[in-house]
């Protein structure tokens, strides 16, 4: 008898699992977009065709861009709805409503800054013809969801979230989020507040080396033939957004100066890595125009890419367009604070986060007229304001007439650089380096954006708010902004370098990224006459990193304590510098400079200093090779930093010990540094953590190339590549069939669709693929078809 009972809860048990599968495939196989048939799509001029291609990129065949919008749209929803929920979530300030009380801090951060009511206010500021666009990528997006309500993807069930309608200010809030992101300048002036607190004058100095007279400058390029041989908020909000620490590189090369004849320009932006990634590859094509390259699901526009004229591409520039002001609240009645004129009130009004799972959070928002209190949501700068103080942050980004989208989709359709230019008059945030070339020769530069005019200071640490004296007195033209056209060179770069010279630091600023990937774009530069394509996916893919070079004369210092420093010295005075991941060099030596990073900076000023990134290896050589003092303790000298230097090696050995065992010959750079390609959701789910993980081994380090290390790396994986090139693409203005494009993950956000993994081997492996062809060629290759009719 309780054999047969046995045997019958156990089957009924195998049902509940088989039916609980089925129910899970279900749910995941009716979210799946359909790759071919017909859809009535509302608005539509006249029928839009899609062909996807063996990678699942679509090919839009419009009669107008706006129809090309609609479509767009619908795809991205198909495709990354919940990419673009999360990102719409984020800008409004409403996470913790489906995320819970973790990302209250995010929600606070972002409603201080009002950005959504920013980008509200925007849209009003467009011109009708901007607006339609807008408008039209909405309605394609409303139409997906409007038959799609029951067979959403399974991140909205897990989450308890139902998408409310797209709105032109969901496109328009990403930029504002874009711009908060790729502005990183005020956490720089609170660092250098804090420093000076706690070290004197000159020695603060002394971890903000000044530029070297080699380094290069994007608007000075030369050929030099000698050289041929975050907080804890802002990280979990660019963790959310996958574009947190911006940075890029971006090349391009006249005729002359290639292979081809005609230019060739290069990008890859380096942000935030995830699965799926940001960006979505497209291609449309129309009677007036046809373009292809980066889409970022929730605009409407190709944000990097190349039209049947021209091609661009962007970096962060880094520039300052961000000012701390410390703000004097009135002794005699906290609702105000000091001006030049008197005591005014502060802007005052409440709003109410709601939080999954737990109490609703009421925010009092406070500002001034230099812009939002943060110090309110920010306890760092609470701290460092002090009593009867206040910090507000005055930000060309937090403007409620941004017509920044309408610039980018203008610059879409821009035949030449005169047209180019005019398009990015209207560019307001963030600041960006954007490189040109065009298909009759020309090649530029133009770094445009809002940045500030200041009655006096340069920018660099929080200011006075009371007396006046550092207010901002308006914004720099569009004539000033730093650019460069068919310079006699040949050829412009930039990999967040100096876009200036040191003489105009106090109107542009100074803390640009380190140069160590900008010196090796000179270094190709000058060794190769002529660029092609394929150079251009080698230097793409370059894993040599020229901080080792310039820090191993250093280590040269270092005299072993043991047989384990013996060998892994050995191993590294022998090593060429190539971040390959099936070397254990690279893992030695990142072990160390981690190590000397942390007993050198953290150790010698209590702070983490992670507003210099994770290694701040320029300031380490000038600090051993300039003010070796630097070393010293209180009555124990250092002389040369040997004993700091071989402390540091030591430590970062003993990690490596830790975590990968004591046999050297076994470690490898790859097991250590993964690409961590990881599904916001599914990651944290058993089963589907590891269906849905396309994390792989990679070549490459935080100052290579092909950059990898990373910001805020997990603790469990200190090594981990949290950022890189997500988006590659090289463009051949000679044959624009030839351009070559990657992303890191797939097309799709489905999990189980085929188009969810199938670019990344190729992305990690530095190959690529095309977007070409008719619609013949694209039938004959084996393309879907998807037909939007009229409704």
């Amino acid at each position: 008898m309780k054999i047969r009972l046995l045997k019958a809860a156990l089957k009924f048990l195998v049902a509940l699992i088989v039916v609980a599968i089925g129910a899970a495939a279900y749910l995941f196989y009716r979210a799946m977009p359909a790759y071919s048939g017909s859809v009535a799509l509302p608005g539509l001029s006249a029928e839009t065709r899609v062909w996807r291609d063996g990678y699942g990129a679509p090919h839009i065949f419009a009669a107008n861009l706006d129809d090309a919008a609609r479509a767009l749209g619908y795809l991205h929803a198909s495709e990354r709805l919940y990419q673009m929920e999360i990102n719409r979530r984020v800008g409004q300030g409403r996470v913790a409503e489906i995320a819970g009380a973790d990302l209250v801090s995010v929600d606070r951060f972002i409603r201080t800054l009002g950005l959504y009511p920013l980008a509200q206010s925007s849209f009003a500021a467009l011109s009708p013809w901007a607006q339609k666009r807008l408008q039209a990528y909405a309605d394609g997006v409303n139409a997906f969801l409007d038959g799609h309500r029951n067979a959403l993807p399974p991140e909205f069930l897990i989450l308890g979230d139902r998408p409310e309608p797209w709105t032109p200010a969901d496109s328009l809030v990403w930029g504002k989020l874009m711009s908060l992101q790729l502005s990183s300048n005020y956490a720089l002036e609170a660092l250098r507040a804090r420093l000076a607190q706690k070290l004197p004058a000159d020695r603060a100095a002394w971890l903000f080396p000044a530029p070297k007279a080699d380094w290069p400058v994007t608007t000075a390029p030369a050929a030099r033939p000698d050289h041929a041989g975050l907080d804890e908020t802002r990280d979990r909000l660019g963790a959310l957004l996958q574009m947190s620490h911006g940075a890029s590189n971006e090349w391009v090369v006249a005729g002359a100066r290639s292979d081809t004849g005609k230019p060739i320009l290069a990008n890859d932006p380096h942000l935030e890595l995830g699965a799926p990634i940001l960006w979505y590859l497209a291609r449309i094509v129309t009677p007036q125009v046809s373009i292809k390259g980066g889409t970022v699901p929730g605009l409407p526009l190709v944000l990097l890419g190349q039209s049947d004229r021209i091609a661009w591409g962007l970096t962060s520039s880094d520039t300052d367009a961000q000012d701390l002001f410390v703000e004097t609240v009135d002794p005699t009645d906290p609702s105000r604070y000091l001006t030049p004129d008197g005591a005014r009130p502060f802007l005052v009004h409440d709003e109410t986060v709601h939080v999954k799972d737990a109490p609703d959070v009421t925010l009092h928002i406070r500002a001034t007229r230099h812009g939002p209190v943060i110090s309110d949501v920010d306890s760092d700068l609470a701290a460092l304001a002090g009593p009867g103080k206040a910090i507000a942050l005055a930000f060309t980004g937090l403007s409620d007439r941004d017509t920044t989208a309408e610039a980018l989709m203008r610059a879409n359709v821009a035949r030449n650089w005169d047209e180019f230019l005019d398009a990015l008059k209207s560019y307001q945030t963030p600041t960006q380096n954007f490189a040109y070339a065009d298909v009759d020769g020309d090649i530029g530069f133009i770094s445009p954006g809002l940045l500030p005019t200041r009655k006096s200071g340069d920018g660099l640490a929080p200011v006075d708010g009371a007396s006046g004296a550092f207010d901002w007195t308006g914004v720099m033209t569009f004539d000033q902004a730093p650019q460069l056209h068919n310079p006699a060179a040949g050829f412009i770069f930039n990999a967040n370098n100096a876009i200036v010279g040191p003489d105009k630091a106090a109107e542009y600023g100074r803390d640009w990224e380190e140069t160590f990937r900008a010196r090796r774009i000179q270094q190709f530069f000058d060794a190769n006459p002529k660029l092609s394509l394929d150079l251009s996916a080698t230097m793409q893919a370059d894993h040599l990193a020229l901080d080792f070079g310039d820090l191993l004369p250093f280590l040269k210092r270092v005299s072993p304590s043991d047989e384990r420093a013996r060998q892994a010295l050995a191993l590294l005075g022998a090593w060429n510098g190539v971040m390959d991941k099936d070397r254990p060099e690279p893992l030695i030596y990142t072990a160390f400079v981690r190590a000397l990073h942390r007993i050198m900076l953290v150790e010698k000023t209590g702070l983490s200093l992670s507003e210099k990134g994770p290694f701040a290896a320029e300031t380490l050589i000038a600090l051993l090779g300039e003010h070796p003092e630097w070393c010293d303790a209180p009555d124990k000298p250092d002389p040369g930093c040997r004993a700091t230097l071989g402390r540091a090696l030591e430590e970062g050995l003993a990690e490596l010990v830790a975590r990968d065992g004591s046999d050297m010959s076994q470690w490898r750079w790859g097991r250590e540094h993964v690409a961590l390609l990881q599904h916001k959701v599914y990651s944290h789910i058993p089963l589907l953590d590891r269906i849905s993980d396309l994390s792989m081994p990679s070549s490459g380090g935080f100052y290579t190339l092909d950059r990898g290390g990373g910001f805020a790396a997990p603790p469990d994986q200190p090594y981990a590549r949290t950022h890189g090139g997500g988006y590659r693409a090289i463009y051949d203005l000679a044959d624009p069939d030839k351009s070559r494009f990657v992303i890191a993950t797939g097309e799709s956000g489905h999990i189980f669709s085929p188009h969810y993994r199938d670019l990344a081997p190729l992305w990690n492996e530095g190959k690529s693929i095309t977007l070409s062809g008719d619609e013949e060629a694209l039938k004959r290759a084996g393309a879907a078809e998807l037909t939007f009719t009229p409704k």
